[in-house]
């Protein structure tokens, strides 16, 4: 096979992985995934980068700077070093917006290269629309200067008010996006690996996923080329040369593997009544019966008068209604070990509503019956 002998070349030194190996020599499997989807390699990844900074140009919809002081105070600083010596009681610019702008430095990004940045009002602007961001840097968690932003923003939220007081707010008006608006001005140095090997991080852990990793590299590069270290990484013997390694990995992010099925897991979102079932998820034999129950206490006041001449006094009494109305229920059995499909059509059978769903699952976890972890976020 083409790769596995210029592989085992690579390996022992004697030439690099020329451009003729072709990584369409991997025949696709059933279900198979790309490497480079399920895992990324030690030491390639993102950095964060912050800033803040003063976006100018806004009609009228800035902070107001008499309650936002630091605004007042970035506007004052920035003009005396365009030489200016303004009177800090007489600036009043509500055209002006103070904000936090960020950015992810992706890796291996070189100085001259461009990247997207994120505008955020940090004060009480009304709206970021028409704004133009001045020159802002970025800086990493070192708290060095890593890239510099400025340009017009994009706002897709609108923001419109009358003088009756009457307003209306359209998506997020005091946020935007400056399209490739910042300016690399320093590289991050990247390590990929360590000496003579280069490292495998899972998105996901599981060990299924990480044996099948290290089966499917030593079946296309060479046995004991790879080695699973945990359920989240695979270790790779690779070159020092920096060319050769970068081929290397070239192969090996185009390596197809099978990964392990997930965990039986129901995840609830107790908000918004989101319930996303696994397709591992199994019920033992159950029994459920659920139903609404609903209480109507219609509580009214009496005046009571006394007869006249009556040494009786007014008095208020309560009168209270107390009514207990339950729906009738509809129980559905589970036989022993049904799947995601026999779940969701028992429920839907019954007319369950999302909080139903919820109830009827948590129940059956504390029964013993659900064989699956229960999420709630």
């Amino acid at each position: 096979m083409q790769i596995l002998k210029h592989s085992r070349l690579l390996l022992a030194g004697v030439m690099p992985l020329l451009l003729a190996v072709s990584v369409t020599g991997f025949a696709p499997q059933a279900g198979a995934e790309r490497i480079k989807d399920v895992a990324t390699f030690a030491g390639v990844r993102e950095n964060q980068l912050i800033g803040y900074g003063i976006v100018v140009g806004l009609a009228g919809t800035g902070d107001q700077t008499t309650q936002v002081p630091f605004t007042r105070q970035s506007i004052q600083n920035m003009l005396e070093r365009q030489g200016l010596s303004p009177d800090g009681g007489n600036v009043q610019l509500n055209n002006v917006a103070a904000v936090m702008v960020t950015a992810d430095l992706p890796a291996f990004a070189k100085p001259g290269q461009t990247v997207d940045v994120t505008v955020s009002s940090i004060g009480n602007a009304d709206s970021l629309r028409g704004g133009e961001l001045l020159m802002t840097p970025l800086k990493g968690a070192d708290d060095n200067i890593y890239a510099v932003a400025q340009g017009s923003l994009i706002v897709g939220g609108l923001d419109a008010s009358g003088q009756d007081g009457s307003r209306v707010t359209v998506n997020i008006p005091t946020a935007g996006r400056v399209p490739n608006g910042a300016t690399v001005e320093r590289s991050v140095p990247s390590k990929m690996g360590g000496a003579g090997a280069v490292f495998l991080n899972l998105h996901n852990a599981d060990f299924t996923t990480a044996r099948r990793m290290e089966k499917a590299i030593n079946e296309a590069l060479g046995g004991g080329v790879a080695q699973a270290i945990d359920g989240g990484t695979v270790e790779v013997r690779a070159p020092d040369s920096p060319d050769q390694r970068v081929g290397l990995m070239s192969v090996l992010e185009n390596i197809e593997v099978n990964p392990g099925e997930a965990p039986a897991r129901v995840v609830i979102n107790s908000r918004s009544g989101t319930v996303v079932i696994g397709q591992n998820v199994r019920i033992n034999a159950a029994a459920v019966s659920h139903g609404n129950l609903t209480v109507t206490i219609d509580e009214s006041l009496n005046v009571s008068q006394p007869a006249p001449f009556a040494e009786g006094e007014t008095v208020v009494t309560p009168e209270t209604q107390v009514a207990v109305q339950e729906e009738d229920s509809r129980a559905f059995l589970f036989d022993p070990g049904v799947k995601l499909n026999d779940v969701v059509n028992s429920i839907n059978a019954v007319g369950a509503s999302p909080s139903d769903l919820v109830a009827i699952l948590q129940a059956l976890k504390s029964a013993g019956a659900l064989e699956a972890q229960l999420i709630v976020i």
